[in-house]
């Protein structure tokens, strides 16, 4: 029996995945990861990953442009493209997506995985199904030949040792097979059946059997499995031990971190959003709450008002029927009543009227104001402080401007310089005299020459958006202004002002020295604008001399301020009429 004819009958031993139905544990280096069936002629691709030859053989190829290229590269070598377009056929793994190569007969001419058989006649072996003669198919099996690798109940094992073919054959019981936990059995060659490979033709890279040795492979050098097994496989193991096991360790660890990270990852991930949620719940809250406390401000706002119009309605109507009455009364007595009638009534009446009269209340429609909540608002940008440990905003305004609290800052308001710009500001107040915290009204303010009526002032209000409005104006003449500052058309306290603007500031053309020697350079003989002199020449600094200040001060003018305007001339005449020293810095 060949053994392509002994794996055969080993495979329908045990009929595809009869073993899985059944629940039995089967030993995954045993099972195609395809068809998940006990391997059939297994078959190593090139990535070392081993399938059945029909699986491989249903692979569908990986491009067209895979076929392109192995035609492009045969087409160079010379061949002709019929031959080209079927040399080799690219596919995919189906364990690591890698791509191969099938050769051009097919996966017939992959290499077999022999170890995969091992791992199945194994599990065959120890399986609970009971195993059936490979050669009667009648009775129970008992034996197994490890050349022909069938299994042989005890009639047709009697009979394999008697035919002088497989006399030699090794015949082990299956329970000792069973017993040994792995299967080794001889690899028999596929052209001389019966013959075991034990030789390796090294031109051809490829272990043989006797006959192929003397046949086929006559002219080349073969050598005993044995001892060129010591070559090839040292240099597997040092491939393995010197380059890849070390890889392998450090592919692991290298993995094994990328593992920790994403459960590091994914747990502080978790802790975070667990953080998110528990802070948006609580912000949520304090919102809530900051809300809440709004609303209860709004109905304190508003009861408070309401009394408030309450009053002011009442006082109203009090004095609405006082007056109405007197005036009816005064009516009725001048229209109806006698000289006699008039008179007898003339004094309490004329009381009444009068104290009536005199009353400090008396509301004009155009000056009464009642307090319908246009002031109340709300400003969401506002900062609100903390709630609950959180910052939260938005805030009600309730403010209204009294004109007559506001107040005026900066000295622009009382006096400037003729050509130069100046300023000052306008602080808007409520009732209570606090600043208002946003802008927006309506603020006027007008300069006009006292003398000159046809002579305004320029101004500039900008509104600072905090309560408080920048006001700026350059006067072109000097002389006495009147500034007008209005808040809503009214004035507020203390307009109109006086400002008085003085004539265009005189710059020093001397210089700020100690003493007359210094300012002109080391003369003997000169006169300063202090006045004073030097006279009989130098002697010393001249701090001492007659009419000196006793401080530095400007030999233009004589003035003792260095940030100051300079004198006109005709006070200069006044002080020295002969002239003054007039120096520059040297």
């Amino acid at each position: 029996m060949s053994q392509s004819e002994a794996r055969e009958t080993a495979e329908k031993a045990v009929p595809g995945s009869e073993l899985q139905q059944k629940g039995v544990l089967v030993n995954p280096r045993a099972v195609c990861n395809v068809c998940k069936r006990l391997y059939r002629d297994p078959k190593i691709l090139p990535c070392l990953h081993t399938f059945c030859s029909d699986c491989i053989g249903q692979l569908e190829p990986f491009s067209a442009a895979s076929l392109r290229r192995g035609e492009a590269e045969h087409g160079r070598s010379g061949e002709a493209p019929e031959a080209n377009r079927t040399a080799t056929v690219t596919v995919l793994c189906p364990d690591c997506d890698t791509e191969v190569d099938i050769p051009q007969s097919g996966p017939a001419g992959l290499s077999t995985d022999h170890l995969a058989l091992d791992e199945v006649f194994l599990e065959t072996l120890v399986s609970d199904a009971p195993l059936g003669c490979d050669l009667c198919g009648e009775g129970a099996a008992e034996s197994r030949c490890e050349v022909c690798c069938v299994n042989l109940c005890e009639f047709c094992c009697q009979a394999h040792r008697r035919q002088k073919r497989t006399a030699s054959h090794s015949v082990q019981a299956l329970e000792e097979l069973k017993a040994r936990g792995r299967l080794c059995r001889p690899v028999l060659c596929s052209i001389h059946p019966g013959q075991e490979l034990r030789l390796f033709c090294q031109p051809c890279d490829l272990p043989v059997c006797l006959e192929c040795a003397a046949t086929l492979h006559r002219d080349h050098r073969c050598c005993p499995t044995h001892d060129i097994i010591d070559l090839h496989g040292d240099r597997i193991r040092e491939l393995v031990s010197m380059c890849l096991r070390p890889r392998l360790e450090r592919l692991e660890e290298s993995l094994q971190k990328v593992e920790t990270s994403q459960k590091t990852l994914q747990v502080r991930v978790e802790a975070t959003a667990n953080e998110i949620r528990a802070f948006a719940r609580s912000y949520a809250s304090a919102v809530e709450a900051h809300c809440l406390s709004l609303l209860r401000r709004l109905e304190e706002l508003r009861v408070q008002r309401r009394n408030h119009l309450h009053l002011q309605r009442a006082q109203l109507q009090q004095a609405l029927l006082d007056v109405r009455g007197s005036v009816e009364f005064a009516e009725r007595l001048l229209s109806c009543g006698s000289d006699t009638e008039i008179l007898s009534a003339k004094g309490v009446t004329l009381r009444r009227l009068t104290g009536l009269a005199e009353s400090s209340y008396d509301p004009h429609p155009a000056t009464v104001a009642p307090d319908d909540g246009s002031s109340i608002s709300f400003l969401p940008g506002e900062p609100a402080g903390e709630v609950e440990g959180y910052p939260v905003v938005g805030v009600i305004n309730s403010k209204t401007v009294d004109v007559s609290r506001c107040t005026i800052q900066g000295e622009g308001l009382q006096q400037g310089h003729e050509g130069q710009e100046g300023h000052f500001i306008l602080v808007c107040r409520d009732a209570a005299g606090e600043q208002m915290v946003r802008g927006g009204e309506h603020v006027l303010v007008s300069i006009f020459h006292k003398e000159k009526k046809n002579c305004k002032v320029e101004t500039t209000v900008a509104d600072n958006a905090d309560g408080t409005y920048s006001v700026s104006y350059t006067p072109v003449e000097p002389g006495s202004y009147s500034v007008w500052v209005c808040v809503k058309a009214q004035h507020v306290k203390g307009s109109p002002f006086v400002l008085n603007v003085k004539r265009k500031l005189r710059h020093h053309s001397g210089t700020f020295h100690c003493c007359s020697f210094c300012s002109s350079g080391g003369a003997k003989e000169v006169r300063c604008g202090c006045p004073g002199t030097m006279p009989g020449g130098f002697k010393g600094c001249g701090h001492g001399h007659k009419g000196h200040p006793g401080k530095p001060h400007w030999s233009c003018c004589g003035s003792t301020v260095e940030k100051s305007e300079c004198l006109p001339q005709s006070v200069l005449a006044a002080v020295s009429p002969r002239g003054h020293l007039r120096t520059v810095e040297l």
